[in-house]
């Protein structure tokens, strides 16, 4: 297949497009980023290795989730225990991180919370894909212009405009284990110049029924607690509803996002009892985000923001001293803050392009309770405030028409733990048309959250309120190459270096598990990408990588970090800008689990079909995840022992209907 992507695109070089529209677009035109600078900048030109998906990607291979787009990524991959969708990049996926180690954004609006720096990306999520414009995923360290949290990727989700729907939608869709999805929404442009969206999403899965040999008591290793047969059902029960609206007026934009999810637990996590119902979270978010551009003048560009988010968690744990007796245990999180940024871009003689910016972030809310319900018993009351405060300053040089350097560094402040500053140097290098060759250097940094800080019980976790931040050094060598206007390549390299790496670990004095900066960690990895798209609407992509993440000092691989990752995906069309068929391949190579095993590897294989305009304004498409039936788990933390593994979905369809009015 490699070999006839690469052949023919010397074949088609010459050859004009005929095809039309977004499902038949070329590389006629190099894409654009925005995350990787905080402007738009060719992909080719940002200081990173860049991928976007769009809207129509996401249609064509059925995603339903931010987690299933982060699955076709290059070097991306997922984890389930469950309850959340966990994301691991390059190797580095800890069972267990709520994702705190990749930052998040909606229209450059961050969404990790402030008490666990959660970026949620499953059922979860914040924002209902359909309402995705495209997903820019920003590879390495960018807390030069983004602070913390961007220590791995910075993920960028650009949401549609009125423009886009020009009235009104409505979309239903039903599946497996009694899943249903249904959205309504309106958008358009006015004659005023007003441009606004407006969306509505309720969801509903009853889930499957899982069997845990851990809990058997016919298993002679079954854990003490277990009672049945291993088998759980009306347990991984879950519910979403979310709303989404965006209006802009001139120069000012006004977004605001709202979502609930109720998860039930199936897996006995933090020793609970495996089949009550009412093991379960709640995530409640919310934001409304104010942003003002303006063109001061035609070398000057000023962007003002004000936002206020809340975030507000709930877990319910069942736990029996007798086979009769339910004590529930009630677990609380509650954050709200405010803050603003303000940031100028300067361009100088079209050769320099100067950005610095400055933000504010006042933490009004950060507490965290838990207790017993019956007979009541307080184990835990902490609230608490914070400030964070931090500049920005890139510059980015254009040498000579065939080389661009740029540079930053950004300065935080905490009020935990002081100051931390983090630069980052790109030298971009093109020596012929559509080739780019990019040295990357980068440090980022991740601050202990609130519940790695100050989270604890009596009987099994104290805190640490001296953790300091996680550091990572990044050393990157990328190569693209565009073949015409139908075929790109690129090649990456990449080296990185991790300190003051917090980890759970138990004390040695008193039994309990409790956050310390103990570990030092080193990786070196390469990536491959093929991505082919032809002039009658067919479009394939390839990719694969391979890393080496281990501890420095033990030299043991990591955790839930597998050596190698292939994956393939191509869209034919049956019937021209009408009907496709969309095959997606997922390799997954072993990885290690905290019990020192090794999950074996696997193949995935999901298939979807996808039509519009068979019918006028009416979308319809069907998928089937994990076609073969493959079974496997992934590694999961120690929370949920005896369980080192969670299985994952077998086989699983969706039919959807999407019609514009």
């Amino acid at each position: 297949m490699l070999l006839f992507m690469l052949g023919e695109a010397q074949a088609e070089e010459a050859t004009p497009s005929t095809a039309s529209g977004e499902e038949a677009m070329l590389f006629q035109e190099i894409a654009s980023v925005y995350g990787a600078s905080k402007y738009d900048q060719k992909v080719t030109e940002a200081p990173s290795s860049v991928s976007i998906i769009g809207a129509s990607e996401i249609k064509k291979y059925g995603y339903r989730t931010l987690a299933d787009i982060l699955r076709g990524v290059t070097s991306f991959y997922i984890t389930s225990d469950r309850n959340y969708s966990y994301i691991g990049v390059r190797g580095f996926g800890r069972p267990g991180d709520y994702n705190s180690r990749v930052l998040l954004l909606i229209d450059g609006h961050r969404t990790n919370d402030n008490i666990y720096d959660q970026a949620m990306v499953g059922t979860e999520a914040i924002l209902d894909v359909d309402l995705i414009d495209r997903v820019e995923v920003i590879r390495g360290p960018g807390s030069s212009l983004y602070g913390s949290n961007a220590f791995f990727a910075v993920i960028n989700i650009i949401t549609k405009r009125g423009r886009d729907l020009k009235g009104a939608e409505v979309s239903g869709e039903a599946g497996s284990y009694q899943t249903s999805r249904g959205r309504l929404s309106y958008g358009d442009r006015f004659q005023n110049g007003m441009e606004a969206i407006v969306s509505g999403t309720g969801y509903h899965s009853n889930g499957d029924t899982h069997y845990f040999s851990e809990f058997d008591p016919a298993n002679p290793n079954a854990d003490p607690r277990a009672t049945g047969d291993g088998t759980t059902g009306r347990t991984d029960y879950d519910r979403n509803k979310s709303f989404f609206a965006k209006a802009a007026y001139g120069d000012f934009t006004l977004a605001g996002a709202y979502a609930s999810r109720v998860k039930g637990i199936p897996t006995g996590a933090f020793y609970t009892d495996l089949n009550d119902p009412g093991n379960k979270t709640t995530d409640t978010r919310s934001y409304g985000d104010l942003k003002y551009e303006h063109s001061v003048s035609a070398r000057m560009d000023l962007m003002a923001r004000f936002y206020f988010d809340s975030y507000d968690y709930t877990g319910e744990y069942a736990y029996y001293t007798d086979p009769t007796v339910a004590t529930l245990n009630r677990d609380l999180g509650r954050g709200q803050w405010w803050g603003s940024e303000l940031k100028l871009i300067t361009r100088i003689q079209d050769m320099q392009r100067l950005i610095a910016g400055a933000e504010f972030q006042e933490n009004l809310r950060q507490d965290q309770t838990t207790y017993y319900v019956e007979p009541y018993s307080l184990a835990l009351e902490d609230k608490r405030k914070s400030r964070i405060w931090a500049a920005y300053l890139q510059d980015e040089v254009t040498v000579t028409k065939s080389l661009i350097l740029n540079a930053g560094v950004r300065y935080d402040h905490y009020g935990t733990f002081g100051g931390t500053a983090n630069p980052r140097l790109a030298l971009i290098f093109m020596p012929a048309d559509k080739s780019t060759i990019k040295v990357l250097y980068g440090s980022a940094f991740r601050a202990p959250n609130d519940y790695e800080l100050y989270y604890q019980s009596p009987s099994t976790s104290m805190p640490n309120p001296d953790l300091k931040p996680e550091k990572i050094k990044t050393y990157e060598l990328v190569y693209d190459q565009y073949f015409g206007d139908h075929l790109r390549a690129s090649v990456a390299g990449y080296y990185y270096e991790i300190t003051d790496l917090i980890n759970q670990t138990t004390d040695a004095a008193s039994g309990l598990s409790v956050y310390q900066n103990m570990e030092e960690v080193n990786a070196q990895g390469g990536e491959l990408e093929l991505e082919r798209k032809w002039a009658n609407g067919l479009d394939g992509r390839i990719s694969y990588a391979v890393q080496r993440t281990k501890d420095r000092v033990t030299g043991e691989p990591l955790s839930n970090s597998p050596e190698q990752m292939g994956k393939l995906g191509l869209t034919i069309p049956l019937l021209q800008e009408r009907i496709f068929a969309s095959i997606e391949e997922q390799y997954m190579g072993r990885r290690r689990t905290d019990t020192g095993e090794f999950t074996p590897e696997f193949f995935l294989t999901n298939v979807t079909l996808f039509s519009q305009n068979l019918v006028n304004r009416l979308e319809l498409s069907g998928s089937i995840n994990n076609l073969f039936d493959k079974l496997y788990g992934d590694p999961v933390s120690a929370d949920l022992l005896p369980l080192n593994t969670v299985q994952q979905d077998g086989r699983s369809y969706r039919v959807k209907l999407t019609y514009t009015f």
